[in-house]
Order: structure tokens, then sequence, then C-alpha cells
């Protein structure tokens, strides 16, 4: 299946596997290239000297493509921009922050860039700082999202309307009907997070596996806008979320009782009830845990199903 993504990144399907945090090791990021589609490793979770053990270990793994996906909000972002550098990573994905800050040094190396974005107007501001491609990403989508909760089947078409470059759909996609869906409204390519979160090669601990593989319609939330909006499952920590807002807590009491590595607690270490667990609305589509390339597989096949059901009426 060719089109402008799998040109733009030279691999067989236009599947992209999200970089999230504590999921995306290099065991996921190269089973997902190996199986035609393009695996990222999340660097947001990560020390310097981890991504770099990370790149190596992809690179033994896979001959395929794969890239990295970094948060502008890293605090140590120039030590791993030196890494991705050094170890001649071809495709970086940026987010959470002002694209023009890296694009035009990244470009200059020769590599790939690609920004995340939940808006038309950011969709734009990316294009004008020189990026590849954008992935527009819908409030369905798990962890850390837009403050405008536009839904992926608005956001697509509205930023296609307005961008020359490669399109990207994220958030809500599991099957290839949702796919489909994507690329019907506009998208060139779709970007896959929580589905992966529920496979063997995931470095997410098993219990949050298990919770998101139980997870039904309804058991997400995004919440936290005053801090960073985050959609999560609903446990201990969601409902002390909800207790404090309704005492009228402020942005620092918010923050308190955020602390520090909270995320790493739940979907890490596995404490599913202090945790935050961050998660998609789509958790509710996935029933059970298996190999990524029988994901990619799946996604496919089920993608050209529905087309020619489509086509058919």
């Amino acid at each position: 299946m060719q089109n402008r993504i799998t040109q733009l990144f030279g691999i067989e399907y236009p599947i992209i596997q999200a970089g999230m945090i504590w999921a995306s090791g290099w065991r996921l990021a190269s089973a997902v290239s190996n199986a035609g589609g393009l695996g990222l490793l999340g660097a947001g979770s990560m020390y310097p000297e981890v991504l770099e053990e990370h790149i190596i270990k992809c690179k033994k793994a896979t001959d395929k493509p794969f890239g990295v996906n970094v948060p502008m909000l890293y605090p140590d972002i120039e030590k791993l921009m030196e890494i991705i550098v050094s170890h001649g990573v071809k495709i970086v994905f940026t987010s959470a922050g002002n694209p023009k800050t890296w694009t035009g040094f990244l470009k200059e190396k020769g590599i790939t860039v690609v920004h995340v974005v939940s808006s038309v107007k950011f969709a734009l501001k990316a294009q004008e700082a020189g990026v590849d491609a954008v992935v527009a990403e819908g409030f369905e989508a798990g962890g850390h999202n837009g403050r405008d909760e536009t839904t992926t089947m608005v956001l697509i078409p509205s930023v296609k309307e307005k961008i020359t470059v490669p399109l990207i759909a994220a958030g809500g996609i599991a099957t290839g009907r949702a796919m489909l869906a994507a690329m019907v409204l506009g998208a060139d390519g779709v970007q896959v997070g929580s589905r992966f979160v529920a496979t063997p090669e995931a470095s997410s601990h098993e219990s949050f596996k298990k919770r998101v593989v139980e997870a039904q319609e309804g058991d997400t939330q995004l919440t936290l806008k005053e801090l960073a909006p985050v959609r999560l499952l609903k446990n201990k920590f969601y409902q002390d979320v909800q207790e404090a807002y309704a005492k009228g807590a402020s942005v620092d009491d918010l923050r308190t009782l955020l602390g520090r590595a909270r995320a790493k607690r739940g979907m890490f270490e596995g404490d599913m009830e202090e945790g935050e667990l961050e998660i998609g609305q789509v958790a509710g589509l996935i029933h059970a845990v298996k190999p990524a390339a029988e994901i990619v597989a799946e996604l496919m096949a089920e993608f050209q199903k529905a087309k020619l059901k489509v086509n058919g009426y």
C-alpha cells in the first residue's frame, strides 16, 4: 500500500505506533517496524542514557525504519537530540511544544520531522516551521491532550482543509475500520497508541495491560486541564482528583496532589490505584493482549475488508 506516508518513511503500511511514555521501548518499536509499520521509541519517559540503549537495541532488532518521539517539554532535550543525531536516527516525532525550536536543527541533519498537534492553528504553525508531516490528534486519545477537546472526526477534515504536508490521524484508532474512516476524512496514515499498549512487547506493567483490556466505554476521562490535560482510566487517584475539584482545589493543590512520577507509578510499576493510568477512549474496544505484528496484520486486513464493503454500497 503506497501513499505519501509510506513513501515518506519507507514503510509498507501507513501505520505508526505512537511513542507513548512507559510503553514504547525497543521491543515494541522494532516489532511494529518489522511488521511493516513505523515503530517509535517514547523518549518522554527515558533518561538520555536509557534512550541511547533503546536506540542501539532497536537497531539490532530491526533493519526497518523506526523513529523517536520527543516531547518538547523534556528537561534535558538537548541531550536527547545529541543522542538521536549521533546514532543516525532518521525519523523524529516532536510533541507538546513549539515545533520551530528543533525542526530546523533536525532537518539540517537530514532527519524527517513530524509534529503532533491538536488543532488547526498548531497544524499550520508546524507546517510553517518546515515539518515533513503532521499528526493531528483528537481528544479521544490517551495521555496528554488538547485543551479544546476537538474530536478526531472533526479535527482531521479541518486540518486537511488547511495544510498541504502529509497528515496522520490519531485519537480513537484501534481497528481497520477506524483507519479507513480516518483516511476517508483526509488522513494519509494513522497513529495508533492505546492498541499497542496491550501487547507483550509493550514495556508497560502487566497489571496496566490487564486494566486496559478490562476497560469499558466511559472508563476514561480527560482531566487536570489546569495543569496539562490528560486522559486517564478511572481509579482511586482519579477519584481523588475529582474530590479535590469538588473542594475547590487551586492549581497548586492539584500540582501537589499529582506529585512526581505518578504516571511511572501506575503504567510502569503497576500501582493500579494510586498511579496515573493514561489510555484512550478506545480502550473499550481492546479485548485482548496480542503481539504487535498480529495487530498490524489485523488492522490491514480489516481495513481492506471495510474498504470492499464501502465500495459495495
